[in-house]
């Protein structure tokens, strides 16, 4: 546990667990200066107290921050640079009404939780609605955290299966040419969502529950006919589904089933002379009761922080490209 005490310009949290102080700060208090750059204020720290100065609002930031990481220490989870910038961000900008009620979700592995603002939303809206749209860039954890509500559900009892799907070769599914038998085709289209699975799952788990069939990784195509109910499914890479094959896997939907779509309009692979499904499901359910939609932007990003500045160079490119 740990408690503040304030004086004027500095705020003090003090910590229970000398070694988890020692990890919070990290080597050589490296973690204690992502916070400072980040959020603006100077730590220090005495033993198992730290002393915070800076501005208020930047102070009650930083110590959110501090707690978030020591609750994850706490669950025995490590924190990395990473998790430090995330905690940060997600401690200046998240209302604290969404950060309250934000889940977290207990995997075999791992705790997860949200790392941005954004992310604490969606895991939000995935809680609360049967049809959920994660939009937005590379990187921002749309699918790794549907993929994580997913597995909650299933573990949970919540759902009997996994069902996970992806347009394979871009959305025509053109993968007759290649070697192998069906799934040794489509196995390297769908190699992101085996990745999530094992992330969160051991590896051997994961095998028996797709044998016996509580686990199903297929492409889109094979979706055509079914009722997907008491599951949860997950459709990734949706920008490059046609109208057509968007909409047939949205009516799949059954009774107790939970569905997220995600994907990210500006990347769709498809023909110019083809709409993407998903701008177009976005456009048409806009408003539909039961259907939520969370947004996804650079700042977003928890890979290399380098990929959020990519991301942000391309955008810039794509506006002055557009001017006349």
């Amino acid at each position: 546990m740990s408690e503040h005490k304030t004086a004027d310009d500095v705020e003090h949290i003090d910590f229970d667990d000398n070694r988890l102080v020692a990890e919070l700060s990290g080597e050589h208090d490296a973690h204690l200066s992502i916070l400072e750059d980040s959020l603006g204020v100077r730590i220090d720290p005495r033993g198992n107290r730290f002393s915070v100065r800076g501005a208020a609002a930047a102070r009650d930031q930083t110590i959110r921050a501090l707690n978030k990481l020591y609750q994850r220490l706490q669950q025995g989870e490590p924190v990395a640079a990473g998790d430090v910038r995330a905690a940060a961000k997600l401690s200046e900008k998240t209302p604290a009404a969404v950060a309250s009620v934000a889940p977290s979700i207990k995997t075999p592995k791992r705790v997860i939780a949200a790392r941005t603002p954004n992310q604490a939303i969606y895991l939000t809206k995935l809680a609360s609605h049967d049809l959920t749209f994660g939009v937005g860039p590379a990187g921002t954890g749309k699918t790794y955290l549907a993929v994580a509500h997913a597995v909650g559900l299933l573990l949970s009892g919540a759902v009997e299966r996994i069902i996970l799907s992806r347009p394979a070769l871009e959305a025509g599914e053109r993968i007759g040419f290649l070697p192998g038998d069906m799934k040794e085709k489509v196995d390297p289209f769908l190699r992101p969502l085996y990745d999530a699975l094992h992330d969160m799952m051991h590896a051997d788990y994961v095998e028996r529950r797709i044998a016996a069939g509580d686990i199903e990784i297929a492409p889109i195509a094979f979706m055509r006919g079914r009722t997907l109910a008491r599951s949860a499914v997950i459709l990734d890479e949706a920008q490059n589904a046609t109208p057509a094959q968007m909409k047939m896997f949205l009516t799949r939907l059954g009774e107790g089933a939970h569905m997220a779509v995600t994907g990210d309009p500006s990347q769709t692979d498809l023909p110019d002379t083809v709409g993407s499904g998903l701008a177009d499901a976005l456009a048409t359910l806009s408003g539909v009761e039961g259907v939520a939609e969370a947004r996804f932007v650079a700042s977003d990003v928890v890979r290399h922080p380098l990929v959020s500045r990519i991301i942000d160079a391309y955008d810039a490119r794509d506006q002055r490209s557009r001017r006349p």
